[in-house]
Protein backbone atom coordinates (compact mmCIF):
# COMPACT_ATOMS: atom_id res chain seq x y z
CA UNK A 1 0.00 0.00 0.00
CA UNK A 2 2.82 2.36 0.82
CA UNK A 3 4.59 1.85 -2.30
CA UNK A 4 1.26 2.63 -4.51
CA UNK A 5 1.11 5.95 -2.26
CA UNK A 6 4.30 7.45 -2.86
CA UNK A 7 4.00 6.07 -6.74
CA UNK A 8 0.67 7.79 -6.83
CA UNK A 9 2.54 11.20 -5.30
CA UNK A 10 5.28 11.14 -7.44
CA UNK A 11 3.01 11.35 -10.56
CA UNK A 12 0.83 14.17 -8.71
CA UNK A 13 4.53 15.98 -8.52
CA UNK A 14 5.57 15.20 -11.72
CA UNK A 15 1.91 16.22 -13.47
CA UNK A 16 2.04 19.34 -11.50
CA UNK A 17 5.67 20.20 -13.10
CA UNK A 18 4.81 19.21 -16.83
CA UNK A 19 1.38 21.58 -16.38
CA UNK A 20 3.13 24.02 -14.88
CA UNK A 21 4.95 24.26 -18.04
CA UNK A 22 2.58 25.95 -19.69
CA UNK A 23 3.55 29.38 -18.40
CA UNK A 24 6.36 29.18 -20.21
CA UNK A 25 4.74 27.53 -23.36
CA UNK A 26 1.83 29.53 -23.50
CA UNK A 27 3.91 32.28 -25.19
CA UNK A 28 4.57 30.40 -28.00
CA UNK A 29 1.15 29.07 -28.54
CA UNK A 30 1.62 26.08 -26.82
CA UNK A 31 -0.39 24.26 -24.09
CA UNK A 32 -1.47 21.02 -22.45
CA UNK A 33 -4.79 20.18 -20.58
CA UNK A 34 -4.33 17.56 -17.41
CA UNK A 35 -5.28 14.59 -19.85
CA UNK A 36 -3.29 15.37 -22.58
CA UNK A 37 -0.09 15.70 -19.46
CA UNK A 38 -0.99 12.63 -18.18
CA UNK A 39 -0.56 10.98 -21.70
CA UNK A 40 2.14 12.24 -21.94
CA UNK A 41 3.68 10.95 -18.51
CA UNK A 42 2.21 7.44 -19.59
CA UNK A 43 3.95 7.09 -22.91
CA UNK A 44 6.64 8.50 -20.63
CA UNK A 45 6.47 5.23 -18.44
CA UNK A 46 5.61 2.79 -21.19
CA UNK A 47 8.50 3.94 -23.49
CA UNK A 48 10.68 3.36 -20.48
CA UNK A 49 9.70 -0.06 -20.08
CA UNK A 50 10.02 -0.84 -23.62
CA UNK A 51 13.67 1.08 -23.47
CA UNK A 52 14.27 -1.00 -20.31
CA UNK A 53 15.50 2.21 -18.40
CA UNK A 54 15.24 3.33 -15.13
CA UNK A 55 14.81 7.31 -14.06
CA UNK A 56 14.94 8.98 -10.93
CA UNK A 57 13.34 11.81 -10.64
CA UNK A 58 11.77 13.73 -13.14
CA UNK A 59 13.19 12.42 -15.90
CA UNK A 60 13.51 14.04 -19.50
CA UNK A 61 9.65 15.07 -20.27
CA UNK A 62 9.93 18.42 -18.47
CA UNK A 63 13.25 19.25 -20.65
CA UNK A 64 11.77 17.97 -23.84
CA UNK A 65 8.96 20.26 -23.59
CA UNK A 66 10.90 22.94 -22.40
CA UNK A 67 14.01 22.16 -24.92
CA UNK A 68 11.44 22.39 -27.81
CA UNK A 69 8.17 24.73 -27.08
CA UNK A 70 9.87 27.69 -29.21
CA UNK A 71 10.79 25.46 -32.04
CA UNK A 72 9.19 26.78 -35.73
CA UNK A 73 7.91 23.26 -36.81
CA UNK A 74 5.82 22.97 -32.88
CA UNK A 75 2.41 23.57 -33.19
CA UNK A 76 -0.67 23.08 -30.67
CA UNK A 77 -2.56 20.59 -33.02
CA UNK A 78 0.30 18.15 -33.11
CA UNK A 79 2.20 19.10 -29.87
CA UNK A 80 1.28 16.24 -27.96
CA UNK A 81 2.27 13.84 -30.49
CA UNK A 82 5.49 15.58 -31.00
CA UNK A 83 6.28 15.19 -27.40
CA UNK A 84 5.41 11.63 -27.18
CA UNK A 85 8.09 11.02 -30.43
CA UNK A 86 10.70 12.89 -28.52
CA UNK A 87 10.47 11.33 -25.76
CA UNK A 88 10.70 8.08 -27.77
CA UNK A 89 13.80 8.91 -29.64
CA UNK A 90 15.37 9.99 -26.63
CA UNK A 91 15.22 6.93 -24.58
CA UNK A 92 16.24 4.79 -27.99
CA UNK A 93 19.49 6.92 -28.46
CA UNK A 94 19.90 6.89 -25.02
CA UNK A 95 20.91 3.51 -25.40
CA UNK A 96 22.08 3.61 -28.71
CA UNK A 97 25.31 5.72 -27.29
CA UNK A 98 25.52 3.01 -24.59
CA UNK A 99 24.51 6.57 -22.15
CA UNK A 100 28.52 7.90 -23.35
CA UNK A 101 26.49 11.16 -23.60
CA UNK A 102 24.79 13.15 -20.99
CA UNK A 103 21.07 14.14 -20.76
CA UNK A 104 21.74 17.89 -22.18
CA UNK A 105 24.06 16.86 -24.44
CA UNK A 106 21.63 14.76 -26.26
CA UNK A 107 18.72 16.79 -26.13
CA UNK A 108 20.67 20.03 -27.43
CA UNK A 109 21.84 17.50 -30.13
CA UNK A 110 18.22 16.91 -31.31
CA UNK A 111 16.81 20.27 -31.00
CA UNK A 112 19.69 21.81 -33.12
CA UNK A 113 18.95 19.10 -35.83
CA UNK A 114 15.34 19.15 -35.46
CA UNK A 115 15.61 22.77 -36.10
CA UNK A 116 18.18 23.20 -38.65
CA UNK A 117 18.50 19.84 -41.03
CA UNK A 118 15.30 18.26 -40.39
CA UNK A 119 12.72 20.94 -40.45
CA UNK A 120 11.11 19.13 -38.03
CA UNK A 121 10.87 16.10 -39.90
CA UNK A 122 11.03 13.64 -36.63
CA UNK A 123 11.69 10.55 -39.11
CA UNK A 124 15.11 12.32 -40.52
CA UNK A 125 16.13 13.40 -37.05
CA UNK A 126 15.50 9.84 -36.10
CA UNK A 127 16.53 7.79 -38.86
CA UNK A 128 19.83 9.90 -39.92
CA UNK A 129 20.76 12.55 -38.04
CA UNK A 130 20.70 11.00 -34.30
CA UNK A 131 22.07 7.06 -36.10
CA UNK A 132 24.67 8.82 -37.80
CA UNK A 133 26.00 10.63 -34.28
CA UNK A 134 25.20 7.45 -32.41
CA UNK A 135 28.06 5.37 -34.56
CA UNK A 136 29.99 7.99 -33.78
CA UNK A 137 29.79 8.28 -30.21
CA UNK A 138 29.76 3.99 -29.96
CA UNK A 139 32.64 4.29 -31.90
CA UNK A 140 34.54 6.66 -29.47
CA UNK A 141 33.61 10.49 -30.57
CA UNK A 142 33.31 12.56 -27.62
CA UNK A 143 33.65 16.35 -29.37
CA UNK A 144 30.65 16.84 -28.49
CA UNK A 145 31.21 17.46 -24.74
CA UNK A 146 33.00 20.72 -25.93
CA UNK A 147 29.91 22.22 -27.32
CA UNK A 148 27.19 20.16 -25.40
CA UNK A 149 25.80 18.20 -28.31
CA UNK A 150 25.70 21.85 -30.58
CA UNK A 151 27.04 21.96 -34.02
CA UNK A 152 27.89 18.45 -34.04
CA UNK A 153 26.17 17.44 -37.26
CA UNK A 154 28.00 18.73 -39.86
CA UNK A 155 31.11 16.63 -39.12
CA UNK A 156 28.90 13.23 -39.60
CA UNK A 157 26.59 14.52 -42.25
CA UNK A 158 26.50 12.43 -45.41
CA UNK A 159 24.03 14.68 -47.48
CA UNK A 160 25.44 18.19 -49.14
CA UNK A 161 23.27 20.95 -48.44
CA UNK A 162 22.56 23.95 -50.07
CA UNK A 163 24.88 26.95 -49.91
CA UNK A 164 22.75 30.35 -49.04
CA UNK A 165 25.32 32.25 -50.50
CA UNK A 166 25.08 30.03 -54.32
CA UNK A 167 21.78 29.70 -54.03
CA UNK A 168 21.27 34.11 -53.85
CA UNK A 169 23.73 34.07 -56.12
CA UNK A 170 21.90 32.05 -58.70
CA UNK A 171 18.44 33.78 -58.22
CA UNK A 172 20.30 37.00 -58.93
CA UNK A 173 21.21 36.09 -62.01
CA UNK A 174 17.99 34.91 -63.08
CA UNK A 175 16.49 37.58 -62.08
CA UNK A 176 18.90 39.80 -64.41
CA UNK A 177 17.97 37.85 -67.42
Amino acid sequence: MDEKWLSLLQEQSQLGRVLKLNQETEKYGLVLNEEEAKLILQERRDVLQKERRVEFGGGVTERIIYEFCDSDFLRQDHYVDTIIRLQEIFYLYKNEMMDEISDDELLHFMKKQFEDVCFGDLDYLEGTCLNLFSQAVRAGYRGYKASEGRGEYEKFDEVSRWDYELYMEALRELCWR
